[in-house]
């Protein structure tokens, strides 16, 4: 009987410890047959390898696929993990094996283009955690956030190479607007992760759970937290609790660590410098756009693009406040030097206007002349228009528009057809060239000429050949004053042309409607050579200029 009870008990003893085997344990044991990789390993790595910083900055080597691949043993792996000088903890188990299995094998052209994007972007990592006082591992949350993809936006809409959503990103004090996306600026963006990673480690006391949190919220985490009660005590505890993208985070993130140190293990070439790329940075407190900086540093677009992701359109909206530019450390000085050269560049191209004053009505083709003339327009009434709204569109009353419509009531209906009499500018033909003007008139000015002067000059010609003759003097003298009269006469065509005009001016007008909103500015626009002064002196009106709506006025015709 005691060996019965004593067998029972080891048999419970058991069972307990596979229910409940220690956190050590679980995180080298642990299985998943259902791993959801991230979104960066669906990176089309064609298109970033014509990254235009890849292809002018680094080298990259094509033959990658053609060189085996090197698989290792879990020892080997667990060796290695434990050999990098890390804070955080880097276990290993069968589903960080599955992620280090997807770089080092099936994505490996991947991971050369992050090696070759690295050279520029683990510096502005490195500096952010530095400030923070973090962990310098979590420069590689980037590499399974967003691929080193400035650009890179998730499905749910997460933005940039920390892979902020919105909400986030503003309350960490990134702008996010039209033309600006701080979430792609590799400096803002790496100060913002830094302080947000700071803040959710001071929430857990542990980063696996602090990285887990990153991923899917602190809600998500402290939910599973909850639901596994006092066993949870890291991200391993809570594994089967937590979403399923959010349970292959954390072995990402270890993957990542490991093949960015020890892809040369794995036959994987890195993508070698060919030039260094230093940089610098500038306020620019003026609006301005990519292209006139392009063309006058000689600097091709693409660059100013890979140096400052966060202008979503080429433009710098510096008029609104300062705003940083990054460029080649050489040519930041060159900036500074063609500033001015900068700014005038195709300025009217990329130029805004603050103020606009809005058109009334159509725009006149200034190379045509116009008249206004009476027209019967037909105006279709729309649901919702009155006899009173049609009219004051018009300019007209609604006695008038009930007279032309044979209407003995005000009601109307929805799709009926009204005759409208207005008045409208139209176009006459088109003016004349100086060149045709000149050419039209200068054959009557030469047909005067020939009638007025022609005989002066005969009589003068006959003078000075009878000059000797002192008979015939008194002749010429006499034949002389003729021509002097006629050159007189033909002298005078100005002042009647003058005349004419003033006449015109006085004893011909043509009728406007005044409509809501119009001044006599607005209306001497309207009608070519009328000022205000002409209007005034057609109506009446002595200095005055205030105009009532549906008042006619006289328009001189000029």
């Amino acid at each position: 009987m005691k060996k019965l009870i004593i067998t029972l008990t080891l048999g419970c003893s058991a069972m307990f410890a596979v229910a409940a085997p220690s956190i050590l344990t679980l995180k080298q044991s642990i299985t998943d047959d259902a791993i959801v990789y991230p979104e960066s390993f669906e990176t089309d790595t064609h298109k970033m390898m014509q990254n235009w910083y890849l292809q002018n900055y680094t080298v990259l080597n094509d033959n990658f696929a053609k060189v085996p691949t090197i698989d290792a043993s879990d020892e080997v792996y667990i060796k290695r993990l434990a050999s990098l000088p890390t804070d955080i903890e880097m276990p290993y188990n069968q589903i960080v094996r599955s992620y280090i299995n997807m770089y080092t094998q099936r994505r490996r052209e991947l991971v050369e283009s992050m090696l070759g994007m690295s050279l520029y972007y683990m510096p502005i990592f490195e500096q952010a955690l530095e400030r923070h006082g973090l962990p310098l591992e979590l420069r590689y949350l980037p590499v399974i956030e967003s691929a080193l993809s400035p650009d890179a936006v998730s499905r749910a809409g997460a933005t940039g190479l920390w892979q902020f959503m919105l909400p986030t990103a503003r309350g960490l004090g990134l702008e996010i607007s039209t033309l600006v996306d701080e979430r792609r600026d590799p400096y803002a963006s790496s100060e913002a992760a830094a302080v947000y990673l700071k803040q959710l480690y001071g929430m857990y006391n542990d980063w696996s759970l602090a990285i887990a949190a990153y991923n899917c919220g602190p809600g998500n985490v402290n939910k599973a937290l909850r639901r596994a009660g006092d066993s949870g005590k890291d991200f391993w505890s809570i594994y089967y609790l937590l979403p399923a993208e959010t349970r292959g985070y954390v072995p990402a993130f270890i993957a990542a660590n490991y093949v960015m140190t020890y892809y040369n293990q794995h036959n994987i070439s890195p993508a070698l410098a060919r030039r260094p790329i230093i940089t610098d940075s500038i306020h620019v407190n003026k609006r301005v756009h990519f292209k006139q900086i392009a063309d006058v540093l000689n600097l091709p677009v693409e660059e100013i693009r890979v140096l400052n992701p966060q202008y979503r359109k080429d433009i710098i909206p510096g008029d609104v406040r300062p705003y940083s530019l990054v460029l080649p450390s050489m040519q930041v000085y060159s900036y500074i030097m063609s500033e001015d050269s900068i700014m005038s560049r195709d300025a009217k191209l990329y130029a805004r206007r603050n103020v606009v004053e809005p058109q009334m009505g159509p725009v006149e083709d200034p190379d045509a002349e116009y008249t206004t003339k009476l027209v019967v327009v037909t105006h279709k009434v729309k649901k919702g228009e009155t006899l009173s709204t049609i009219a004051k569109k018009y300019g007209v009353t609604t006695s008038e528009i009930k007279k032309w419509n044979k209407m003995k009531r005000n009601r109307l209906n929805a799709g009926r057809k009204l005759k409208i009499h207005t008045y409208q500018r139209v176009a006459t033909g088109r003016k004349k060239s100086s060149s045709e003007e000149l050419a039209s008139t200068s054959p009557s000015i030469e047909a005067d000429s020939v009638k007025s002067v022609a005989p002066a000059d005969s009589v003068v010609s006959s003078t000075s050949e009878l000059a000797a003759a002192p008979e015939v003097r008194s002749e010429a003298k006499a034949a002389s004053q003729p021509a002097k009269n006629v050159a007189k006469t033909s002298a005078k065509p100005k002042p009647e042309k003058k005349a004419a005009a003033k006449n015109t001016k006085k004893g011909s007008y043509t009728y406007h409607t005044v409509k809501k909103g119009e001044s006599l500015y607005r209306i001497a626009q309207k009608y070519k050579g009328v000022s205000i002064k002409d209007l005034q002196e057609a109506n009446g009106m002595g200095s005055k200029t205030a105009l009532r709506e549906g008042q006619k006025i006289k328009i001189p015709r000029i």
